[in-house]
């Protein structure tokens, strides 16, 4: 296959079943391990790999350093008829988003409108499983987070902003899709280089810089001392500020280069989210809406194409169609990966991923 990599399909059962298993043997509540693999392996469905069960290592050192605590129950304060606080107590980001997105759907049902910030949180994974969560209510949605530090603001050369990811949606009309947004500050999100290291691949150029502040396309570099770099230049260092103002500054939690990554064992990542949910016939009936979004969904689609260009694509909907196939055929893994997942389960004494829930090796 000319050095192509043999992948290794899993069903996404299966890697659902086992995210909980790991994380279950490590002290998380089985209801708070089923909403991190739901998250995880929508990730993986959807064709985000960069945040997907290959996270799993990471999280479980973190769980393992005592620098996140696996047994935290998020808490929840009412500020006003419309708008929460979410104490994240340092555990999982995936129970205290989906929390704060739950209750802000509750009352956007009853007012409109409902908004929520999280505070003393971590890593969430995909923006776009909690903009999900949102759609399936029908809503329209917001979804901020800060991140670690990763990109310089513009004209700066040191890590201080996050590659923080901007994610927004609403539900689609008969004969269209949702609208689902989710795309970092960067030219390309940093668990992209995460991925091409462990797969041993090279990256493009113009995605990141080394230490010494050169282009790079080799993944080490890039993450040893270098930075990703903002798309749009200026435009891409605004939004990533844009997202520490919203979740960092307003919530109290870390916040101009403060955040801890989900890669680094020295102490809690007190990471800050801001969610909206938007009822969406709040100035016209759910009917008209969803027609408007159908018309808008076609405009786009069958809009005239630049040459070279075969199809137009609505956001959200390469990855549904990613979605459609791996539900089909199974999320691809490659050995690599399979091994590290399974070197956890070891240490955990939990049933693999690959031998017994493989499903087919091409």
């Amino acid at each position: 296959m000319g050095g192509l990599p043999e992948y290794v399909h899993v069903n996404h059962r299966d890697a659902r079943l086992f995210v909980v298993s790991l994380l279950v043997a490590s002290g998380v509540s089985l209801q708070h391990a089923e909403t991190v693999a739901l998250g995880l392996v929508q990730a993986d469905l959807r064709g985000v790999e960069s945040h997907g069960i290959n996270r799993l290592p990471s999280y479980l050192a973190r769980i393992r350093n005592g620098v996140l605590d696996p047994k935290a129950e998020p808490t929840l304060t009412q500020i006003t008829p419309v708008v929460v606080q979410v104490d994240g107590l340092n555990g999982f980001g995936f129970p205290a988003a989906h929390l704060a997105m739950k209750t802000a759907i509750e009352m956007a049902k009853t007012l409109g409108i409902g908004m929520a910030s999280v505070k003393h949180s971590n890593h969430f994974g995909m923006s776009a499983w909690i903009v999900q969560q949102a759609v399936d209510a029908g809503m329209m949605s917001l979804v901020f987070t800060n991140s670690s530090p990763a990109l310089p603001a513009w004209g700066g050369k040191e890590k201080l902003l996050g590659v923080s990811p901007i994610a927004c949606g609403a539900p689609g009309g008969e004969g269209s899709i949702p609208f689902i947004l989710d795309m970092a500050p960067s030219v390309a999100a940093r668990g992209k280089i995460h991925k091409a290291k462990r797969r041993g691949e090279k990256i493009p150029g113009d995605w990141a810089l080394d230490a010494e502040g050169r282009p790079t396309n080799d993944p080490d570099k890039a993450l040893d001392g270098g930075v990703m770099l903002p798309m749009g230049g200026p435009k891409g260092s605004g939004l990533a500020i844009m997202m520490d103002v919203f979740s960092g500054v307003l919530s109290g939690s870390a916040f101009a280069g403060g955040v801890t990554g989900p890669y680094d064992m020295s102490q809690p990542g007190d990471v800050g989210h801001f969610l909206v949910a938007i009822k969406p016939d709040l100035f016209m009936s759910m009917d008209e809406f969803k027609g408007r979004m159908t018309t808008l969904y076609h405009r786009v689609v069958s809009s005239k194409k630049m040459e070279g260009v075969e199809r137009i694509y609505f956001p959200g909907e390469i990855e549904l169609l990613t979605e459609k196939k791996r539900l089909a055929e199974g999320i691809p893994f490659v050995q690599a990966e399979i091994d590290a997942l399974n070197k956890e389960a070891e240490l955990l004494k939990v049933g693999k991923i690959g031998e017994s829930l493989r499903l087919e090796c091409l």
